[in-house]
């Protein structure tokens, strides 16, 4: 019987690898549930992305305190992010820009596609940029600037993935006509709006602040 690793050298399988591996492969899921008109299909896809980033912290933190982390764990880590990404914003672009308000980003309407050139921009110029650096001998780290542009990110796509069902329901039950109703669709819809600015701004300032971190890396001096 196969058994999770504390020593990558000494045992078959390694649990956060494990749960990394997993999260690549619920990506698709979670983008064709998202496409889905159906009500249940997007709660679905709630759901999922929900233990998506859930599973992110966890194995992150199986990886640190029993020391699991591995090579195979460094690559796969980030591919995982980025696809978590892609099934989350090319979704969203794909829906809000159908024809009707259905699909609207609160305050924002159909999701500009300049927006998925920022975000996914950013992360093309950074993997290459830390590619060419690992090759000058420089490995650059994750930074706080980008451990808070993820959060941002995932507080948006998970709040949006929210409201497409929330409000699908709220309208084919009636209860646009209630009070609670417009109080929650200007929180929650507030909230969505507010994340997607916070996270963009985050996606640019992580990228300029990499750069002016390992400015040595391309000969910029003080």
């Amino acid at each position: 019987m196969a058994r999770l690793s504390a020593s990558p050298s000494g045992r078959r399988i390694n649990l956060p690898n494990v749960i990394t591996a997993v999260r690549i492969a619920v990506c698709p899921v979670l983008a064709w549930l998202a496409l889905q008109p159906g009500t249940g299909a997007r709660f679905g896809a709630f759901a999922v992305f929900v233990a998506a980033a859930l599973s992110d912290v966890w194995d992150g933190y199986l990886a640190r305190k029993h020391g699991w982390i591995t090579d195979t764990g460094k690559l796969l880590d980030p591919i995982a992010d980025k696809l978590l990404l892609v099934s989350t914003f090319i979704p969203f672009y794909m829906i809000s820009n159908r024809p009707g308000p259905a699909g609207d980003v609160p305050w924002w309407g159909p999701l500009p596609f300049w927006v998925l050139v920022v975000i996914f921009g950013r992360e093309l110029f950074i993997t290459l940029f830390r590619q060419w650096a690992r090759s000058r001998g420089v490995v650059i780290a994750a930074g706080r600037s980008g451990k808070s542009k993820a959060l941002f990110q995932s507080l948006f796509a998970g709040a949006l993935l929210l409201w497409y069902p929330l409000s699908a329901t709220a309208w084919a039950g009636g209860w646009t006509d209630r009070e609670v109703w417009p109080l929650w669709a200007s929180v929650h819809g507030g909230f969505i709006a507010v994340t997607l600015v916070v996270a963009l701004v985050l996606t640019v300032y992580s990228m300029i602040d990499y750069l002016w971190s390992y400015r040595s890396v391309v000969g910029v001096r003080d």
